[in-house]
């Protein structure tokens, strides 16, 4: 998972995927980038609660949680898990369609339409 602060266009949109990320985690997305990780079966997500940004330390550990019912308009929870053994919970948002849900689940977008041809 990578957190970070404004997610620019650019030459980053492999850059998720070739790290093995699943997530990504930014106070906002541009446009673009956004879709571009949607279209490779990585979840663009951003905090409910802006503020709890601030409160991530870089050796802290985070898990998404409730995956299983990932749905348009529902939030998704995170834990976050420090070091020291405390930890906190937090909502993060997303903006994915039941279409776009069916890409992450499936590992990206060609991945989607893969399996769609099989069925035909």
């Amino acid at each position: 998972m990578r957190i970070t602060g404004r997610v620019p266009a650019g030459n980053t949109r492999h850059e998720s995927k070739i790290y093995g990320a699943k997530a990504v985690i930014a106070r906002s997305f541009a446009r673009i980038h956004e879709a571009n990780l949607k279209k490779q079966g990585i979840l663009a997500l951003t905090f409910l609660d802006t503020s709890n940004y601030d409160k991530i330390d870089e050796f802290d550990r985070l898990s998404l949680v409730g995956l299983e019912g990932l749905a348009p308009g529902k939030s998704i929870g995170c834990v976050l898990k420090r070091q020291d053994g405390v930890s906190f919970n937090m909502s993060l948002l997303h903006t994915l369609t039941e279409e776009q849900i069916r890409w992450f689940r499936e590992g990206s977008f060609l991945n989607s339409m893969k399996s769609f041809r099989v069925m035909e």
